[in-house]
C-alpha cells in the first residue's frame, strides 16, 4: 500500500464565490449612492475597474510560492516603509493634504493610500518574525524568550505605526495595533504576559475616557482638534454640528425599517455614502434583511479563513491567516459600528463594499494570499 503523502488542490471556491457577491452588492449600492453626489461620478464604474485589476493582481499572487512570499515579506516590508516616510516629505504636487491628513499619494487620473499595503506587508513581516522566533527557541522557551518575540514584533510594527499616525491616520493606526495584537494571541506568549497586556489595554482606555469627560484639553496634546470633534459627535451627534454625518446615518438606517425602502430610493443625504458610509446605503435601502444578510457574508469570509489556516497548514501560513483576520474582523466590526453610532467615526472603509482603489487592492492582495495558502493544503493517508 501506498504510505506516501497525497498532494491535492483545495482552492477554496466558496471564498472566490463570496468576494464575487461582495464585488457586485458593492458596485450594485454605489451606483445608487451616486445620486447624492454631482452628476457625471461614475464610481460604480470605477469600481468595478478597481475590481479587475484587483483580480489580475490576485492572478499573479496566486502563483507565487509560500516560501517566496516569505523571503521577500522584508523587502516588501522596507517598501512600504519607505513608501510611507516619503509620503510625509513628498511635495502638495503629489501628496495634498486632504480632509486634514496627508495619507494620498495625488497621481494623475488617480491616488494611492500606500498604508492599505503596508498592512498587508506587515502581516507577512509579522509572520515570519513569529516563526523564526518559535523555530530557534521551540527547547528553550520562558517568560524572557517570549519578551523578546514582543520586543521583535513591537519593533517591527511600531516605525510604520508612527508614520501613520504622522499623517495624522488615527483609523488606519488603530488597524495596525489590531493586526499586532491578534498575531501576539496566537504567537504562543504565554498567557500571564497577554492577561498584563489586556489590562494595560482597559486602564489606557478607562484613563482615555476620565481625560475625555474631565480634562478635554489635554487630548490635544495627542489627537488632533478634527479627531476629538469626531469624539463629541459620536457621543452626542444630535446637539453637536459636527454630528451631522452620524445623525442622517442612524436616521437612515432606521428609516430601513425590515425590508428597506428598495433599490435607489433612498432619501436620506449621508456625505461619503458611497465610500466609509456605504452600509448605510445598503440599511436603508435594503432593510435590515439585506443588511444582516451581508453581516452574515462577513462572517463565513471570517469563517471560511481561519478554515483554511487549520487544515493542514504551515505555521507561517496559519500566522498570515490570523493577521489577515485581525485585519479584517477591525474593518467590519469598526466601520458598522460607526455608522450606527456605536463606535467613534474613524474612517476607516467597510472591506470590498466601500469605493476606493486602494482599499479594494489591499484587500485582494491579502485575500489572494489567503487563496494561494488554500491551494497549497496536504492530505496524508490515514491522516484522520
Amino acid at each position: 500500500m501506498n504510505l506516501n503523502k497525497v498532494r491535492k488542490s483545495y482552492f477554496d471556491l466558496d471564498l472566490l464565490l463570496i468576494i464575487f457577491v461582495f464585488m457586485g452588492i458593492s458596485c450594485f449600492y454605489i451606483y445608487s449612492a451616486q445620486k447624492y453626489l454631482p452628476y457625471g461620478n461614475p464610481f460604480a464604474i470605477k469600481q468595478a475597474i478597481y475590481f479587475c485589476i484587483g483580480l489580475i493582481l490576485t492572478s499573479v499572487v496566486y502563483y507565487f510560492d509560500l516560501s517566496q512570499i516569505k523571503r521577500m515579506s522584508i523587502y516588501l516590508y522596507l517598501f512600504g516603509f519607505g513608501v510611507l516616510a516619503f509620503l510625509l516629505v513628498a511635495p502638495e504636487s503629489i501628496a495634498e493634504e486632504t480632509k486634514g491628513a496627508k495619507s494620498w499619494f495625488q497621481l494623475p487620473g488617480f491616488s494611492v493610500q500606500p498604508s492599505e499595503f503596508m498592512k498587508v506587508f506587515l502581516i507577512l513581516f509579522l509572520a515570519k518574525i513569529i516563526v523564526s522566533h518559535n523555530d530557534k527557541f521551540m527547547r528553550n522557551k520562558s517568560l524572557k524568550s517570549d519578551f523578546i518575540l514582543l520586543l521583535k514584533l513591537g519593533l517591527a510594527a511600531i516605525p510604520p505605526l508612527g508614520l501613520i499616525l504622522l499623517q495624522p491616520d488615527a483609523g488606519t493606526a488603530m488597524v495596525i495595533a489590531a493586526i499586532l495584537i491578534g498575531m501576539i494571541f496566537v504567537s504562543g506568549v504565554n498567557w500571564r504576559i497577554i492577561f498584563t497586556l489586556i489590562l494595560t489595554g482597559i486602564s489606557a482606555v478607562v484613563t482615555l475616557a476620565y481625560i475625555y469627560l474631565y480634562h478635554t484639553k489635554l487630548l490635544l496634546s495627542f489627537l488632533g482638534e478634527y479627531q476629538i470633534n469626531r469624539i463629541h459627535a459620536w457621543v452626542d451627534p444630535f446637539n453637536f454640528s459636527e454630528g451631522y454625518q452620524l445623525k442622517n446615518s442612524i436616521l437612515a438606517i432606521g428609516s430601513g425599517m425590515d425590508s428597506g425602502r428598495g433599490f435607489n430610493n433612498g432619501v436620506m443625504y449621508v456625505p461619503e455614502a458611497h465610500s466609509d458610509f456605504i452600509f448605510t446605503v445598503i440599511g436603508e435601502e435594503g432593510g435590515f434583511i439585506v443588511a444582516s444578510m451581508v453581516i452574515a457574508l462577513y462572517f463565513i469570509m471570517i469563517y471560511k479563513i481561519i478554515a483554511i489556516a487549520t487544515l493542514n497548514k504551515g505555521q507561517y501560513e496559519r500566522y498570515i491567516c490570523i493577521g489577515i483576520v485581525s485585519m479584517l474582523t477591525f474593518h467590519i466590526f469598526e466601520n458598522i459600528g460607526m455608522v450606527m453610532g456605536l463606535v467613534p467615526i474613524t474612517g476607516i472603509p467597510l472591506p470590498l463594499l466601500s469605493y476606493g482603489g486602494s482599499s479594494v487592492l489591499g484587500t485582494l492582495l491579502a485575500l489572494s494570499i489567503v487563496l494561494n495558502i488554500s491551494t497549497k493544503t496536504k492530505t496524508y493517508m490515514f491522516s484522520k
